[in-house]
């Protein structure tokens, strides 16, 4: 088997039955194709396998998240490569059988594709580490400001990649499409199934890259309808990374601090913490001072407020687990 392509689906059927299209309307020499589902409360497998009878249909039976579903599949994988593809992508120009050939012909371990959004405008695909994951501190409200002006003084490298031009090696891939050599998983290992969502890409990036290069092919395209699936999920609006207020931004929250525990290790994690607990003071009094100032373009609110504090003083108060780094599955949905 050529290929195996991977498809986690939860509570988002019609996204999925669009991916699929996108991705038979080209030939598929050698290659298999899995939709796992998250016990979604609308029962596909029978309207799914109707259309597209080759599907290996997986149900997990419960939610398990995206690391635990795609592992479900990756078991029983027997393709030489192995895509896992987000159901909310578009599949252009022959995209995934392209960069299954120039991987296979590349020394790269895995490697991902210049995702777009609905626009045609790039999106995020890859990233480059920051030492302690550091690069989870921009999204803070007011701090994350500062730190980001001090990085243009600095000149210091924008951690995320979002046009890429030809070849570009990253030290990690956007979860939305990453394929990667199988030979390579046997040494790494599977996603780690601590993660429920988000942060699980780039903690095992960190483990692939040990033992070789991984890289963006940024002449091939892949749609993605950013934050569609997690926002259906979460009941939640917004694209990106950068919602740090309700139920999805402490699923963002705490799976980015257990993925600096895993990889960065304790007195990271410790700092990083402290730095977020440190931002519920700032943030009241950012909120406080605009609005006694009348300064017009205040995006912060007291809404966001009680939210950012309630999932920062929910992630300490996992501190004590997260700190063992014991197995634990860390789902807040």
């Amino acid at each position: 088997m050529r290929l195996s392509i991977i498809i986690v689906n939860y509570e988002t059927y019609g996204l999925v039955i669009n991916c699929l299209e996108s991705i038979y309307q080209y030939p598929l020499p050698d290659t298999e194709i899995f939709v796992v589902d998250n016990n979604s409360s609308e029962n596909i497998c029978d309207t799914l396998l109707q259309k597209f009878p080759e599907v290996i249909f997986i149900q997990m039976g419960y939610n398990a998240g995206f690391a635990r579903a795609n592992n479900a599949a990756i078991r029983k994988a027997k393709g030489e490569n192995i895509l896992l593809i987000n159901g909310d992508t578009l599949n252009l120009n022959n995209a995934i059988n392209k960069c299954d050939q120039a991987l296979r012909e590349s020394d790269f371990l895995a490697c991902g594709v210049q995702l777009l959004n609905e626009d045609m405008s790039p999106q995020v695909s890859g990233n480059f580490a920051m030492k302690g994951g550091l690069n989870y501190l921009l999204p803070l409200p007011y701090l994350g400001i500062l730190l980001k002006n001090l990085a243009r003084l600095l000149k210091l490298k924008k951690p995320s990649i979002e046009k890429v031009k030809g070849v570009m090696v990253v030290d990690w891939i956007n979860g939305a499409f990453i394929m990667i050599k199988k030979s390579i998983i046997e040494k790494a290992g599977l996603m780690d199934e601590d993660f429920f969502l988000y942060a699980e890409e780039a903690e095992w990036c960190g483990r692939i890259r040990k033992f070789g290069s991984l890289c963006i092919f940024g002449d091939l395209h892949v749609m993605h309808l950013q934050g569609e699936a997690a926002n259906s999920a979460f009941n939640s609006e917004g694209k990106g990374y950068f919602n740090l207020y309700d139920k999805k931004g402490l699923q963002i929250m705490i799976s980015n601090f257990v993925r600096i525990r895993k990889e960065f290790g304790l007195s990271w994690f410790l700092f990083d913490l402290s730095v977020y607990l440190f931002t519920i003071p700032v943030l009241f009094i950012g909120i406080i001072i605009s609005k006694f100032l009348f300064i017009r373009g205040n995006k912060y609110s007291f809404s966001q407020f009680r939210g950012f504090s309630k999932n920062a003083l929910f992630v300490l108060g996992k501190t004590g687990i997260i700190i063992r780094n014991q197995p634990y599955f860390y789902k807040v949905l």
